[in-house]
């Protein structure tokens, strides 16, 4: 079958999903379990390889390596995980849609769990795409769709200022991303990336030009995924957008932004470019400052969902490290292979932080880290789950996200770059504290409560949990595991 099939399939699923919910009357959760359905077949299809080849009349644009078939099934995860973790939300996003919620119990939850199968087509698409125009109308996609999602929840001021600042800052990230895409275009004469890269190889003339349409392409992608001086709106977007989409968005649009940049770094840094060299120093610098920032600023959040936007723009600053460490031969890996890996195991433990915090805020409990209080004692079992996610992200010895990071900071010493190893250190313990702020507050006693708060789960969130701290827990002690999914 040809590998677009897989993206089309699921971009008619979503239109037909989207059919049924404005004309049947059918329960809303069928809609949420026949987009799993068809996002486990997909997935069935990348694991298997039999996507197949790519016509050699799309190769211009289009290609199917082992980085795309990587980022196609991480994609297709990321969204059946959101998918998953709206049918927990579901009474939230009732209550914030309908006119009269105690009416109309599943009010606008049809469309909410079809539009992720969109984003999912773009980031497929995403993973794919070799030339300019293809990037552009995919990341667009991508982009769009999550402008529904984060202002879905319309009677709510905050999810209403989310879209807001979502939407006027995304405008500006691809206006600089278009500007600087033109302006490449204008000086090689080329749309495909790898055009580009051989005229970058072979250019002869002055390279400001060249640098200057590189760093308007680094910062519209620097929006993308949160990078700093570009995070601002991730904070906001972050606490007032539905807890699934904020999950979609600390994973799902951070892995679409960095397959592009690996691509686009990728082309800028070919052997013999004229900007390699300026573009390693941009890429270290904002990830440097992106790691400080993030960590510093995570310290004094009271809000877990703010916290985790934060964090999020950490982990941001280590992967943009990761990609501007060129010579990581000592690892056995290209530097967007150790980006790819540390995404990898950035999805479960994000996942099972934003599982949790739905249930609970069905549940009716707040998103401060002081509602968290009691949780490992009234049940246990969520309260360890949280505990080992959070433990993950702050990067503790035996779990994926010590693994991580172990590559990115072993990538800077192979490099040399020593400043931004000590960076990365500082960074690191720094998570430490906050991280284990809200681990104190799981296990300590609830105020003024018997008993903490004790969230249900539904059947395929307590699969999905189970899977996910398991995936923390293996890749911990044997890294191999996803490591040989993103070397080929």
């Amino acid at each position: 079958m040809s590998p677009l099939s897989l993206e089309l399939g699921l971009g008619l699923l979503g239109l037909v999903l989207l059919l049924v919910e404005s004309f049947a009357n059918m329960p809303r959760k069928l809609i949420a379990y026949a987009a799993i359905g068809g996002l486990l077949a997909a997935l069935a299809v990348v694991v298997s390889g039999a996507a197949g080849s790519v016509p050699d009349s799309l190769q211009e644009f289009y290609v199917v390596d082992p980085l795309a078939l990587f980022y196609k099934g991480f994609a297709i995860i990321a969204t059946l995980a959101t998918i998953i973790i709206s049918l927990e939300y579901a009474p939230i996003i009732n209550q914030f849609v309908a006119t009269h919620p105690e009416r109309t119990k599943e009010a606008g939850l049809g469309e909410f769990y079809s539009l992720p199968l969109f984003v999912c087509v773009g980031m497929m698409v995403m993973a794919s795409a070799v030339d300019l125009i293809t990037i552009f109308v995919a990341l667009e996609l991508v982009t769009v769709s999550f402008y529904v999602l984060v202002a879905f929840m319309r009677r709510s001021a905050a999810s209403l200022e989310a879209g807001v600042k979502y939407l006027i800052l995304g405008a500006l990230s691809t206006g600089l991303l278009v500007y600087g895409m033109s302006w490449l275009y204008g000086m090689t004469g080329e749309l495909s990336l790898s055009g580009i890269a051989y005229k970058l190889a072979h250019w002869e003339g002055n390279s400001a030009p060249i640098l200057f349409a590189a760093g308007l392409m680094l910062a519209g992608l620097a929006f993308k995924v949160g990078a700093v001086p570009f995070h601002i709106w991730i904070p906001d977007v972050y606490q007032g957008a539905p807890t699934p989409v904020t999950a979609f968005l600390s994973v799902g649009s951070k892995a679409a932004g960095f397959v592009v940049l690996t691509r686009i770094v990728g082309t800028f840094l070919t052997p013999g470019s004229v900007v390699a060299g300026p573009v390693i120093q941009i890429l270290l610098i904002l990830g440097g400052a992106t790691i400080l920032l993030g960590n510093l600023a995570a310290i004094a959040q009271t809000n877990f969902k703010r916290l985790l936007g934060y964090s999020s723009i950490a982990h941001a600053g280590y992967l943009l490290v990761a990609l501007a460490c060129v010579h990581t031969g000592g690892l056995k890996m290209t530097s967007g292979e150790v980006a790819a890996f540390y995404l990898a195991t950035y999805l479960p433990m994000t996942f099972v932080c934003f599982l949790i915090l739905s249930a609970m805020r069905a549940k009716g409990y707040g998103e401060d880290i002081a509602s968290l209080k009691g949780l490992g004692r009234a049940n246990p079992t969520l309260g360890l789950a949280l505990a080992i996610a959070l433990a993950s992200l702050a990067g503790l010895p035996l779990t994926a996200g010590f693994m991580g990071k172990f590559f990115v900071i072993f990538a800077t010493v192979l490099e040399g770059y020593y400043t931004y190893l000590a960076i990365a250190v500082i960074g690191a313990a720094t998570g430490f504290y906050y991280y284990f702020k809200v681990i104190l507050a799981v296990y300590s006693k609830a105020d003024g409560q018997t008993e903490g708060p004790n969230p249900d789960l539904g059947l395929l969130s307590k699969v999905s949990l189970a899977v996910f701290v398991a995936a923390i827990l293996v890749v911990g002690v044997y890294p191999d595991l996803i490591r040989f999914a993103v070397v080929k």
